[in-house]
């Protein structure tokens, strides 16, 4: 039995607190608990879920150079041409090793639970049969889902979703899709009846790559949300990217925000992705490439954040640290009244649980695993503020890893004469 002492747990407790654990569950949250056998005091640390990267593209990362990817006009639609060319290449060892990579990148900040979209638009599946076998040896350290995902379309790519039901048969956890890059409306269309028609044959979540064009006329979202509205399936659904949603007219937002509160739609953003991809037709004023997040978050309807992509054609940096995404996001987004601050973590922790419908085995509460992060700050406002290192990450009562406190070699003196 372990127990941590003077924790300051998120969305919980102002004061410091314990968290008495046990077999790797939390059996007891409070004060004046009994002893342990080992007992860690976190010196009055702020104590988070562990971060949830909800959008990941793990089969792509490390291919944005020395790839002959390079990606000249910055945009969506070259980052898939060049990425055609180069999944031609890609062998199953170096997808493996690529995607191992970059979870070890992501973990090392505070992420374990992941969902990546893999693409199958690919005879061979790959990175699909890749990320299957990584999923399950590192089930006990990281959670990963996996979307089937088309990244050149259902009917854009022939047998494309064919290929999306073969990777759902072969163990993928959702199904993707991606409208907005059919050859036409009608056919982004069919690709969202195929998705849905597919969730309810296979019994699996959905997570849409939905709008991601600044084209005020890319709707999809809205026959995705009737779709699994009239189903039941909104809470099993996300809806990531949505950036037409952020140049859409208001009158149109507002009705479809009402019909996202009814459906329980979840919607990823990706701040640094879409602010470095969209816009780029505009001279100025430059859209930021957002969905709505704020009005999303201040309706209830529930928003998260992903990293997206590491260093590939779409995005040449990233590196997996959610509280750099979380800072891009809230301020592109508008969302830091002092009330926002205190609470905007959820768009990297809870949100991000409840997309995946994994809040059964998640937060900090007596009878879940323990899982946690401690971080390098005492409050929710001093973490985003200072956008604070991860000093540990615990998994199941163990440590995922351990840092020391940050330290100065010559200690910093504004007084301390130089001459």
């Amino acid at each position: 039995m372990k127990k941590f002492t003077n924790a300051r747990i998120y969305r919980q407790h102002d004061e410091v607190t314990d968290i008495l654990v046990d077999k790797g569950v939390i059996t007891q949250i409070g004060k004046n608990l009994p002893k342990a056998g080992e007992e860690i005091d976190l010196r009055g640390r702020l104590v988070v879920p562990p971060y949830v990267d909800a959008h990941l593209h793990l089969d792509y990362v490390y291919t944005g150079r020395n790839t002959g990817a390079t990606n000249n006009t910055g945009t969506l639609f070259e980052g898939i041409a060049r990425w055609h060319d180069v999944k031609k290449t890609q062998t199953f060892e170096d997808a493996k090793e690529r995607a191992l990579k970059g979870i070890r990148e992501e973990v090392s900040k505070g992420v374990q639970f992941i969902r990546t979209h893999i693409d199958v638009d690919d005879p061979k599946l790959t990175g699909l049969k890749a990320m299957l076998e990584i999923r399950e040896q590192l089930k006990d350290n990281v959670t990963i889902q996996i979307v089937a995902f088309p990244q050149e379309g259902m009917y854009a790519y022939k047998g494309g979703d064919e290929m999306v039901e073969e990777a759902l048969k072969m163990g993928a956890d959702c199904v993707g899709s991606i409208p907005h890059f059919e050859w036409a409306r009608e056919i982004g269309e069919k690709s969202i009846h195929r998705t849905v028609e597919l969730a309810v044959k296979h019994n699996k979540l959905i997570d849409v790559h939905c709008d991601e064009t600044d084209d005020v006329m890319s709707r999809f979202v809205q026959l995705l949300n009737a779709l699994v509205m009239a189903e039941g399936m909104g809470p099993r659904t996300a809806a990531s990217h949505t950036c037409s949603f952020g140049s859409a007219d208001n009158a149109y937002a507002f009705r479809m925000l009402g019909l996202f509160q009814q459906s329980g739609l979840n919607f990823i953003s990706l701040p640094t992705e879409n602010a470095y991809l969209q816009g780029r037709q505009d001279s100025y004023p430059k859209r930021r490439g957002l969905t709505r997040v704020k009005e999303l978050w201040d309706s209830g309807v529930n928003v998260c954040f992903g990293q997206d992509s590491i260093n590939d054609p779409w995005y040449p940096a990233g590196n997996g640290n959610l509280m750099n995404i979380l800072d891009n996001g809230i301020h592109l987004a508008q969302t830091m009244s002092f009330d926002e601050l205190d609470r905007c973590l959820d768009l990297i922790t809870y949100n991000g649980a409840k997309t995946l419908n994994v809040q059964d085995r998640y937060g900090i509460e007596k009878g879940k695993p323990a899982n946690f992060l401690v971080l390098d700050a005492d409050s929710p406002f001093e973490a985003v503020r200072q956008r604070a290192d991860v000093l540990a990450s615990i998994r199941n009562g163990e440590y995922l890893f351990k840092r020391p406190e940050p330290s100065y070699e010559v200690e910093l003196d504004l007084f301390r004469k130089t001459r």
